[in-house]
């Protein structure tokens, strides 16, 4: 695949230091083999060990927040850039090394043959790979049936953080996008915006380094914070 439009890939790193050195030489050995117009941007959220001494020795973009904005403050600083910068694509790959670059064509296809403004890859539509914990699995099942009740459409694997972006969708998350858990929620802000979103299988791994900020505890104050957070997306563009 050789692909001339501009691709900004957005990669959010908290404590990535163990896993993004391989994350970020992935993408650019995917970028040379297809002969991708594609750039890294490494968005450094406030690390606390050595993951931006890291990343200023990678072959990549890079910025450092001053502040930590959590997951969604960092995705929309990337989102920001590749908006101003003038990027046709824009791809959310995480930091820990879930997401092998390889996979990241299959994302970009519906985008090229515009077919979708939002790509989201899916553990579960082949079931191949890293299927995440059974704790998690039940979360997802729950957000699927949110996304159900409030937008009448099924995404089956709502927090995966492996997505891409057409132009039209870089537009709308440079202007807002959810701070802190913001995939679940995000899908809401697409489906009440009537962007077109389609999800592709992709195959995931575990964490490749470093630990998930998720324990059970935070996942019940997850699975509240991200309803509300979803509720008030829907109320207030729902008014518009």
């Amino acid at each position: 695949m050789k692909v001339a439009l501009s691709i900004l890939v957005v990669v959010p790193c908290f404590n990535e230091e163990e896993a993004i050195t391989g994350v970020v030489s992935e993408l650019n050995v995917v970028r040379d083999q297809h002969k991708l117009n594609l750039d890294v941007l490494a968005v450094n959220d406030c690390s606390t060990d050595g993951t931006l001494a890291v990343i200023r020795t990678l072959d990549c973009l890079y910025l450092d927040l001053p502040v930590n904005l959590g997951i969604g403050g960092a995705m929309q600083a990337g989102y920001r850039y590749a908006f101003r910068h003038g990027y046709a694509i824009a791809i959310q790959v995480d930091g820990d090394g879930q997401h092998p670059a390889n996979e990241l064509l299959k994302l970009i296809q519906p985008v090229l043959e515009d077919r979708a403004d939002v790509v989201i890859g899916s553990r579960f539509l082949e079931r191949v790979g890293f299927q995440s914990s059974v704790t998690r699995r039940l979360g997802i099942r729950y957000f699927r049936w949110l996304n159900q009740l409030l937008i009448r459409k099924t995404i089956h694997d709502s927090t995966s953080g492996f997505r891409a972006f057409n132009r039209r969708t870089i537009e709308l998350v440079n202007r807002y996008y959810p701070d802190e858990y913001p995939e679940p929620e995000a899908i809401v802000q697409f489906g009440l915006n009537k962007l077109r979103i389609a999800e592709v299988p992709v195959v995931m791994r575990e964490r490749q380094g470093g630990k998930s900020s998720i324990t059970f505890i935070r996942s019940l104050y997850y699975m509240f914070k991200v309803t509300m957070g979803t509720l008030f997306v829907y109320i207030r563009l729902r008014k518009q």
